[in-house]
């Protein structure tokens, strides 16, 4: 005779958590793939398959956080905490829809600045390589968290400046001036 609650077969059945139709805690209840016009669709059980559009909730102090995935009247869809929680195949698919959507190049060294007032034209050297560009005003260099810079030149293009102290002291300098 049995003294606990539990039933005598309790051990033989699988928990809820281990169906096919359940998702496993902190897996996603939603897949990602493009289709055939190479949009990204979200495809969740039982629902059509719907576009989206990846948004970045904090793309500077968190960029690989709080991402929101937006239907094509800008609802929220579904939500992803942190990208490295994502199935390989699901966060490749994010960061290269992410990667189409953002131009964001990243300034390495500054070259020259025509002028330390403005409008100044710098020559800079970014990511993805030479580049001149134009500062309006000063308040079009916006500071961010960790010594970061966001800068936006005449037409509208930011540069992004991840670190000032691993800037060389050239490039510092002419920084100073519009700082």
């Amino acid at each position: 005779m049995r003294t606990d609650d539990a039933p005598a077969d309790a051990g033989s059945h699988p928990l809820p958590s281990a169906r096919a139709d359940v998702p496993a805690p902190g897996r996603p209840d939603w897949s990602l793939a493009r289709d055939a016009f190479g949009r990204l669709v979200l495809m969740r059980p039982g629902q059509a398959d719907a576009p989206v559009t990846p948004v970045r909730g904090f793309p500077f102090a968190a960029p690989d956080e709080c991402i929101a995935l937006m239907g094509a009247q800008g609802t929220e869809l579904a939500w992803i905490e942190r990208l490295d929680a994502l199935p390989a195949e699901t966060r490749r698919l994010v960061d290269e829809e992410l990667g189409q959507r953002e131009f964001r190049p990243e300034i390495l060294r500054i070259r020259h600045a025509s002028t330390w007032a403005t409008p100044s034209h710098w020559d800079v050297e970014t990511d993805r390589g030479p580049t001149r560009l134009t500062l309006k005003a000063e308040e079009d260099i916006r500071r961010l968290p960790a010594a970061s810079l966001l800068i936006t030149d005449a037409h509208g293009v930011q540069f992004l400046v991840r670190d000032m102290a691993a800037l060389d002291k050239a490039s510092r300098r002419i920084l100073d001036h519009f700082l």
